[in-house]
């Protein structure tokens, strides 16, 4: 957080002092961290933490964010370094704005993201709103990305640590909204770093292990929560090969996703076969071998465009992608049909392309990140 010329160590022109900052926690290290350096360094610092959902319930949940055992450790540190902490009840926007769409993805064939819908709709969308209120100049989180000055303003980039960016889940952050937030945790370079901050400032959350699933899915079985959401839509049905063969019996379409190769329950065959397309309203699982889920093409919409110059002004646009969150971006070209959908071509074929999942878009060579869209048929 360096000084330049006037502006402070978030890149405004005013005193630390005289400079609010809502910092959205959600009680993990990171957060936790960023909110006790700015307090350090003298920012009038709020803090914020969303309860997404019944956290009373959830208090014996090990693993996911925003539980209620998240919230104490979050306002704990907040008494801790003096600024004020406020818990704010967002589990009917949550419900309404992430929860059901994703279910209603998942028994659709998808294979959903709720952790963007949760930053683009709820965290970059009404807490950001809600941190104007608050007469915020701007606001912080503890996301592993960067955000650089360019020629024509504030520009997204990956985080300086490769093994922590989360550019994948912030691709649909807009100008605007970047203009409003700051990434202080972007340019470390290991989660060593930060765990070091945390033990320099005495936080109790130091050795906080960091959350691995999707906060209301903390068992890692959506399937589950799928069937509480929507009661009877575990229809079973016929697993079938491509080429027409009956091959046995499924519990519902939703137990599946596209490249799944364990746990299908037809073995004793001669090649190994994979999930290459769920058919939900035959309420079939339709398997194959593993180069049936290669391709090249793939449709792409609700794009959010982060480029300098319009999306659609060129036919083509020569960039990296990175189809998964786990997988690396490769060369594409894509080519604008509108200000929100293209068509991307991959120049090597990938595999187990879904749709539900992003596609983000980067530059061949550096950091930035270009936005990116959604998957809506990977088959």
């Amino acid at each position: 957080m360096a000084l330049d010329g006037n502006l402070n160590s978030l890149g405004l022109a005013k005193a630390p002092e005289d400079t609010r900052v809502v910092v959205a926690m959600s009680g993990g290290v990171d957060s936790s961290v960023v909110a006790a350096e700015l307090a350090r360094e003298g920012y009038d610092v709020v803090g914020v933490t969303l309860q997404l959902y019944d956290h009373g319930a959830a208090l014996a949940k090990k693993g996911a964010c925003c539980a209620g055992i998240d919230i104490h450790d979050a306002r704990r540190v907040a008494e801790e370094m003096g600024f004020p902490h406020y818990v704010l009840d967002y589990e009917n926007i949550f419900k309404d704005a992430v929860i059901d769409e994703f279910a209603d993805s998942y028994l659709a064939g998808a294979t959903p993201v709720p952790c963007i819908r949760c930053n683009e709709r709820v965290k970059f969308k009404d807490l950001l709103e809600t941190a104007k209120d608050l007469d915020a100049d701007c606001m912080a989180t503890g996301h592993y990305i960067q955000r650089k000055m360019g020629a024509n303003g504030p520009e997204l980039h990956m985080a300086a640590d490769p093994a922590r960016d989360q550019s994948y889940f912030l691709f649909s952050t807009t100008p605007e909204q970047l203009s409003f937030l700051r990434f202080p945790l972007g340019h470390l370079v290991s989660k060593a770093e930060t765990r070091a901050l945390a033990s320099k400032h005495g936080l109790a959350v130091a050795d906080k292990p960091d959350s691995q699933d999707i906060c209301f899915v903390p068992d890692g079985n959506y399937a589950s929560v799928i069937e509480k959401l929507r009661p009877g839509a575990a229809e079973p049905g016929e697993i079938v090969h491509a080429d027409g063969r009956v091959l046995g019996e499924h519990r519902g379409v939703i137990h599946y996703t596209i490249g799944q190769r364990r746990g299908l329950g037809i073995g004793g065959l001669d090649e190994p076969l994979y999930v290459v397309k769920l058919d939900v309203d035959a309420h079939r699982v339709v398997v194959g071998p593993k180069e049936m889920l290669a391709t090249r093409t793939v449709p792409v919409r609700e794009i959010n465009w982060l480029g300098d110059e319009p999306f659609t002004s060129r036919p083509e646009w020569r960039l990296s992608v990175k189809l998964r969150s786990t997988r690396p971006p490769r060369e594409a070209v894509i080519r604008p049909l509108s200000d929100t959908t293209a068509e991307v071509e991959l120049v090597a074929a990938e595999e187990g392309v879904s749709p539900g999942q992003a596609c983000v878009f980067y530059a061949n060579e550096g950091s930035r990140v270009f936005g990116g869209g959604w998957i809506w048929r990977g088959y």
